[in-house]
């Protein structure tokens, strides 16, 4: 699996990463319909290219280039990355269980705004 989106989107959902994807596997855009109801943005790992584009496009730090970059405070986040597939409603609900158990298990991180909380993991 290449690129994971982490925790610093939660509360931002920029979608600068989305507009400069080759290969759109970044979901939700803001044309669908799950855009208004997810908690923070998914980079799908079978449409991944691993062409990086997206990690300086991120103006919070949210996406790490590997499972293994991602620190362990955000291990889950890979799972719910995995998971989330646009249109599958019973994938998005999973993939945002694991992001809400993340947000309330991590109460104080998401207190740090989500331009600093990269550097606060």
């Amino acid at each position: 699996m290449p690129f994971i989106i982490t925790d610093p989107c939660i509360g931002t959902k920029d979608t600068a990463c989305v507009d400069v994807c080759p290969v759109d596997c970044i979901h939700p855009r803001k044309d669908e319909a799950e855009f208004a109801t997810t908690t923070m943005l998914y980079i799908h790992p079978e449409e991944c290219i691993d062409c990086g584009a997206c990690v300086p496009a991120c103006p919070v730090t949210a996406i790490y280039d590997s499972p293994e970059s991602v620190p362990a405070s955000q291990k889950e986040l890979v799972d719910a990355n995995t998971i989330f597939r646009i249109g599958d409603a019973d994938a998005v609900a999973k993939a945002e269980a694991i992001v809400q158990q993340h947000v309330q298990s991590h109460g104080d991180l998401m207190a740090v705004a989500p331009a600093e909380r990269a550097g606060a993991h």
